[in-house]
């Protein structure tokens, strides 16, 4: 490898927070070091241990450096030409034979802006399939659901980070950001020094929890109830601010009424969460200046998380928490580009600008720019799990791009069955991931490090990763894939393989669009430490808060939507009488497929466990550290217990970092919302027996 650059102001290759990070040149088998880079506004310098230790992946060991190919069941070193000519053979002889949507696709909250508008693109214009979603769906659909149908527009934070701390009160909903974002939590840090209240709702008394003023432990699943019953004190206390409920918003009488059929009893014995703490919440939430309620994938992942971040939403609007400073609804996004994944084209309903792909207007605007006629352009298709419970079915053949369903997928068990049947299966990645070593064919691709390209984080701003470092010589970037992919399927313009020319056309295909980035070049990025979406012009200064004169509703005003709870899609029962929720830990990060290659992030978490409470051990005769087997309807998988009272009596944790016998997604349950399509990974039901 050689160096471009002694020293390259870039970001990290993990969270949505999108830490800003220098690369420094070393020697050895590692060419970079991580050094802090305190002018980045968002993080100021701070990192986390991933983001310390993230060029670790970058060393021979840890990576992909060939392409593979399987013989004789075996996956083999390969040419890239013997590689890329198989790719488009396969997937060219599946739609002759199937049809076009018999080719799927599947990205990743991952990659790059760039890379998911020309996937988007690959698939919609060189494969005309409309079988495409990515893992994002995963991720944060259900607030995204949400927050289109209340404000018309779905960004992740419809203001800046830094806002967060000059709110009076702040409730956090099933987010644990000193694990999953530590940078972030100086924020709720300087938020209690500034005087403001911290408000956390987990079933586990998490690193966050132990931060709050007030901890709220709902059973899994019961998030939905828990906010109707806030909402119904709010009502009955008389602290809802009736002004800004008539001049800026709709539908709030069957809100209004649909919250009052949860009285704070009711809500006390489906939540479990006492009606003391319940009325204390509620006070802390009006004596507040102003308030906001900050979700993650706790209320999200459910199959009724667009109902539960709704009844949230209308506890903000009820209370005027909406629309002006320092207050707000909003999304903490998981994934490295969750928020610009989803704006530009890999989603199964979307084109690039969050365009609907049903909207005539949005596909005559972006064929246009493609150079294609819009009645070419594909439907909308099957959501993620969907998709990949179709495999080997109706779906003959993938190209999966930045993921690892495998591990990450819920029903993983049944998920790897599926992609196992498949025809053909090639995966574009960094390292050999669970997913990968299944493949027909593997390509190794560039990492953060070795490429240039802009991602778009948690806040809505749009940030540029700087190539440091270059790739192995074995090892081309996903653009040139897909530029290569698309030539030998006859498409050899369209598909550039540099990542600002690529740029350059994405913000043409988004001009007008909600998620408009016509006025965001590289040097304006580079010169303002990232531009805020929307940014219509060359001379917009980018929009850092929405909606403070309006919402982008036809008619400017949020609307309300009633909601009702119901519960889990698998309850307990007298043969899987405990709930399984999951979550991440601090030194792993989502399918763990790289942070598990890295030693120092192994050591301090070097495997998977099954989180308990000392009654329930006890009741099962369960010692710390005893091997258990987790048990449900999908699977079975053993694992270390790990006692602790900070977690309720009822509900186990497992992380889902692992794949193999301690996987927690061979658990999960795939049922689905029914707007945002986000499978239910956050509640199911299993039973514990000691090993």
């Amino acid at each position: 490898m050689s160096i471009a650059a002694a020293t390259t102001d870039t970001h990290c290759p993990y969270c949505a927070l999108q830490c800003g990070m220098g690369l420094r040149a070393a020697e050895g088998p590692v060419p970079v070091t991580v050094v802090e880079r305190p002018g980045f506004p968002v993080n100021r310098g701070a990192l986390c241990g991933k983001g310390t230790n993230a060029a670790a992946v970058l060393a021979p060991g840890a990576r992909l450096s060939t392409p593979l190919v399987r013989r004789g069941g075996e996956l083999c070193p390969a040419g890239w030409d013997e590689a890329l000519d198989l790719i488009a053979g396969r997937l060219a002889a599946t739609a002759a034979a199937h049809g076009r949507d018999a080719v799927g696709v599947f990205g990743g909250g991952g990659l790059t802006n760039e890379k998911a508008y020309l996937l988007g693109k690959f698939a919609r214009v060189v494969l005309r399939t409309s079988t495409i979603d990515y893992n994002g769906r995963f991720c944060m659909s259900s607030a995204a659901a949400a927050g289109l149908r209340a404000f018309g527009l779905d960004r992740g934070l419809p203001f800046p980070v830094a806002d967060i701390p000059q709110a009076g009160c702040v409730i956090l909903v099933g987010a644990n950001p000193a694990e999953t974002m530590p940078p972030f939590v100086r924020y709720l840090r300087e938020l209690r020094e500034n005087g403001g209240t911290l408000i956390v709702v987990d079933p586990r008394r998490t690193r966050t929890a132990e931060l709050a003023d007030l901890h709220l432990a709902p059973r899994p699943g019961t998030d939905l109830a828990l906010a109707l019953g806030l909402l119904h004190l709010v009502v009955a206390d008389g602290r809802t601010d009736e002004e800004f409920i008539a001049a800026r918003t709709t539908g709030w009488e069957e809100t209004r009424a649909a919250a009052m059929a949860h009285w704070p009893e009711h809500v006390e014995a489906v939540t479990g969460v006492p009606l003391p703490q319940l009325r204390e919440a509620a006070a802390l939430f009006c004596d507040a200046a102003t308030a906001m309620v900050l979700t993650a994938r706790g209320p999200e992942q459910q199959a009724k998380g667009t109902d539960t971040v709704s009844a949230w939403i209308n506890l903000c609007l009820a209370t005027g928490n909406a629309g002006r400073p320092n207050a707000g609804y909003g999304c903490l996004t998981g994934q490295g580009n969750g928020q610009g994944g989803r704006e530009h084209g890999q989603k199964a309903d979307q084109l690039p600008g969050y365009r609907k792909l049903d909207d005539p207007a949005a596909r005559a605007h972006v064929a246009a720019v493609w150079g294609v006629d819009p009645r070419d352009l594909p439907g909308p298709g099957r959501s993620a799990y969907e998709l990949l419970d179709s495999l080997g079915g109706e779906v003959r053949s993938l190209l999966l791009m930045g993921s690892n369903p495998v591990v990450s997928a819920p029903h993983a068990g049944h998920v790897g069955e599926r992609l196992r049947a498949l025809d053909f299966l090639a995966v574009s990645d960094v390292v050999l991931s669970e997913t990968a070593a299944i493949a027909d064919v593997v390509l190794p691709v560039t990492q953060w490090a070795e490429e240039t390209g802009t991602m778009t984080n948690l806040e809505g701003r749009v940030v540029l990763r700087r190539k440091a470092v270059d790739a192995p010589g074995g090892v081309r970037s996903d653009l040139e894939v897909l530029h290569a992919l698309a030539a030998r399927l006859g498409h050899g313009e369209g598909f550039p393989t540099d990542a600002e020319k690529v740029f350059d056309e994405l913000r043409r295909a988004s001009a007008g669009g909600a998620a408009d980035y016509a006025g965001i070049s590289y040097e304006r990025i580079e010169a303002e430490e990232g531009v805020f979406w929307p940014c219509p012009g060359t001379g917009h200064p980018g929009t850092p808060r929405l909606f403070l004169d309006r919402f982008a509703t036809p008619d400017g005003r949020a609307r309300f939507t009633p909601v009702q709870h119901r519960p889990a899609a698998e309850e307990p029962d007298a043969q899987y009488p405990v709930r399984l929720t999951t979550g991440r830990v601090l030194a792993q990060y989502q399918s763990g497929a790289q942070t598990r290659r890295v030693d120092a992030l192994n050591a301090a978490a070097p495997g998977p466990f099954v989180e308990l409470h000392p009654l329930l051990a006890e009741r099962l005769g369960v010692r710390d550290g005893d091997q258990v087997a987790v048990v449900s309807r999908r699977g079975r998988t053993v694992t270390p217990a790990r006692l602790t009272a900070a977690i309720r009596p009822d509900t186990v944790f497992m992380p889902f970092h692992w794949g193999g016998a301690g996987s927690a997604n061979v658990h999960t349950n795939p049922a689905l919302d029914p707007v945002s399509r986000m499978p239910e990974f956050k509640a199911c039901a299993v039973r514990l027996e000691p090993v």
